[in-house]
């Protein structure tokens, strides 16, 4: 009996109603301290298993040494947000003019946001590079390693009593002239920064694109789904998108079937915890629904089986990172590829983070992270 759940999305279009994002994030990338684009990694043992052409993960494993590519929305949604208290784009050549720049005109400030790691870890390392404070609100049962590597950061971690929707919700309840929400999921009346997340994570694609790497399929891990916007607003029509969510929380093909926005209940205690989201993200959803052909819900056990094949692959990453290849897998063992994959198919898998979990990674490896 299939291990996972595939469902075909009747609503893809060759129109898709994708939020452009410019110029603006890669620059600002570009300008950051220690800026490289992340590597693509070739996995031909992968491809010859799944019975497909060439399979590459874009590893986002590290990212201005955090681990994710987070830190790519967090970076361009608190420039913007700067920008607009300073009511013009400041000019300034290093991260220290700008932090002198904001504190001299803007005085103190924090910043907050709801994360189930990566997100909230990024945001706190803006905090720290602006000078700024941050309060970070995890779910509880966050890992201790993703709440040390937050605290890392000099934010103030608090947990709260519920799931990553409660934090959510807790977050946006901090919203005050003296605090900046940097969330990325949308609610009513609050768009622009989950827009300016989505806008970040075009750099990405700006750099596969560099990269030469044309897929016919992508697998894209969706947490509330703004990072499955900035593929379909890059990638579709043209390439086969796929989300993977946790059995336990697809919430966005939840929504994509519904229409509209639904919650899928919790507690969601999946291991690929930056995905454990209940409710999707109002903006990112039509342009997900639309550039989208397919969702494939997957299981912890599915996903352990794909961090050990990542791993001796020589890919060490987080489960949520390893959703792309448990979506694969489940597709081609459960499925029967589901008339997406045949034996030409260059498939394309976003590896979003690295190791964030380094204990968890020992008890499905055998051996710690290299």
């Amino acid at each position: 009996m299939p291990s996972s759940r595939f469902w075909s999305n009747p609503r893809v279009s060759s129109a898709v109603p994708g939020l452009p994002p410019g110029d603006g994030p890669r620059d600002l990338h570009r300008r950051l301290p220690g800026y490289a684009p992340t590597p693509v990694v070739d996995l031909p043992g992968i491809a010859a298993a799944v019975g497909v052409g060439r399979v590459v993960a874009k590893a986002e494993i590290s990212r201005f040494g955090l681990p994710s590519f987070k830190v790519l929305g967090a970076s361009w949604a608190t420039y913007r947000l700067l920008s607009a208290r300073l009511g013009r784009e400041p000019a300034w050549a290093t991260i220290d003019d700008l932090a002198a720049l904001v504190a001299q005109e803007l005085g103190p400030l924090r910043l907050a946001a709801a994360t189930d790691g990566n997100h909230g870890r990024a945001v706190a390392h803006m905090a720290r590079l602006l000078g700024l404070d941050a309060t970070i609100l995890v779910p509880e049962g966050t890992a201790a390693a993703r709440i040390d590597g937050i605290a890392g950061e000099g934010a103030e971690v608090v947990v709260v009593d519920g799931t990553y929707d409660d934090a959510v919700a807790a977050s946006a309840a901090l919203a005050s002239d003296r605090t900046l929400v940097v969330s990325d999921t949308s609610w009513p009346g609050y768009e622009d920064p989950p827009r300016w997340v989505i806008e970040g994570y075009s750099t990405i694609f700006a750099e596969l694109a560099e990269q030469g790497v044309v897929p016919d399929l992508a697998f894209v891990p969706l947490g509330v789904g703004a990072l499955g916007a900035a593929a379909a607003t890059a990638l579709a029509p043209a390439t086969t998108l796929v989300g993977v969510e946790p059995d336990t929380a697809a919430c966005v093909m939840a929504a994509v079937e519904a229409g509209e926005v639904v919650e899928v209940p919790g507690p969601h205690r999946s291991i690929m915890a930056g995905l454990n989201c209940g409710l999707a993200s109002p903006l990112a959803l039509p342009t997900v629904a639309a550039g989208f052909t397919a969702f494939v819900a997957v299981d912890d056990d599915r996903t352990r089986a794909a961090v050990r094949s990542l791993a001796e692959a020589g890919l060490d990453v987080g489960e949520t990172a390893a959703a792309a290849l448990a979506g694969l897998t489940a597709l081609a063992d459960d499925h029967d590829g589901a008339g997406l994959l045949t034996s030409g198919s260059t498939v394309l898998l976003l590896a979003t983070e690295g190791v964030t979990d380094p204990a968890n990674f020992e008890r499905i490896v055998g051996r710690p992270p290299s």
